[in-house]
């Protein structure tokens, strides 16, 4: 069971409905659940090396977040935020038919997988086991400001060739990947428009919450959301990248220390973050996740 399957499911805001694409893996009777949820401006696809070699013993799920990949853009771009995103989730786990999933989380995806798990009462939170991909519960002030700097204009391109250019610039931190990922990791997350135009399979939207949730934390100050990290209870592990700009070394120690005491494992050669396309960064996700 190593085919692909192309779905979507209605979702609800205060703006409306919007449909949520997302692909699947695996055995879809299996009650070992996979969710994989992207970063800020990619999509489920990302996960398609990771979900291939997990489909064997996981049913593993890839949406792509609102605003990005498949999926419809908000009506009212200020919902572009985490409370909908979990909702939208929430959906998904439902239609899924399963009382939790384990989880795991890029950047954003990872925020979102802690929003959930952290939700009272912890008995009936759908999260049994989470990962947390390059991120935390404080997220680096200059992290936000390199992706704030290209998020609310992307460019388009004349070709395939000039998009992945540019990917390969924004993304660099991604690590060492073969031509034939960057290639992979471009044409997933980029549409032609009516003009003929290479364009970039987001919502230019999402950066009107993101800039907002900047200006209200202040100019220059880290995001910190441990009250958050604290609630949860399910078995945690942390990746960090070894050259992460995004996610210290510092609240990682901190993080094994409290709330759910994660397990933290370093991947060299990578900052933010890693995208599971070699098969030693999949053994650290399979060896967590069947650890029993």
């Amino acid at each position: 069971m190593t085919t692909m399957r192309q779905r979507h499911i209605k979702c609800l805001s205060p703006a409306g409905f919007h449909h949520m694409a997302y692909v699947e893996w695996g055995d879809p009777k299996n009650p070992r659940v996979l969710v994989c949820v992207h970063g800020l401006t990619r999509c489920g696809r990302d996960f398609d090396f990771l979900a291939h070699a997990l489909a064997a013993d996981y049913r593993v799920v890839c949406p792509d977040v609102v605003g990005r990949g498949m999926s419809d853009w908000l009506r009212a771009p200020m919902y572009y935020a985490i409370p909908q995103y979990a909702a939208d989730m929430v959906a998904l786990i439902a239609r899924l038919d399963v009382e939790s999933v384990d989880w795991l989380g890029t950047s954003m995806g990872g925020m979102i997988g802690m929003a959930l798990a952290a939700q009272p009462p912890a008995d009936i939170a759908p999260i049994a086991r989470l990962i947390l991909n390059d991120v935390g519960p404080v997220i680096a002030a200059s992290a936000l400001a390199r992706i704030g700097e290209y998020l609310a204009s992307p460019p388009d391109f004349a070709s395939i060739a000039e998009a992945e250019n540019y990917i390969r610039t924004i993304a660099a931190p991604f690590g060492n990947l073969t031509d034939e990922q960057w290639r992979q990791l471009t044409e997933r997350v980029v549409k032609t428009t009516p003009d003929g135009r290479i364009a970039l399979r987001y919502d230019p939207g999402i950066a009107q919450s993101f800039i907002a949730a900047a200006a209200v934390q202040g100019e220059g100050k880290d995001v910190e959301l441990w009250p958050l990290y604290d609630a949860i209870r399910c078995p945690t592990l942390v990746i960090r990248g070894e050259n992460s700009d995004l996610l210290s070394r510092e609240t990682v120690g901190a993080m094994q220390e409290r709330g759910p005491r994660a397990r933290a494992v370093e991947l060299p050669g990578v900052g933010h973050a890693p995208m599971f396309m070699t098969d030693g960064q999949v053994a650290v996700v399979r060896d967590f996740l069947l650890s029993g």
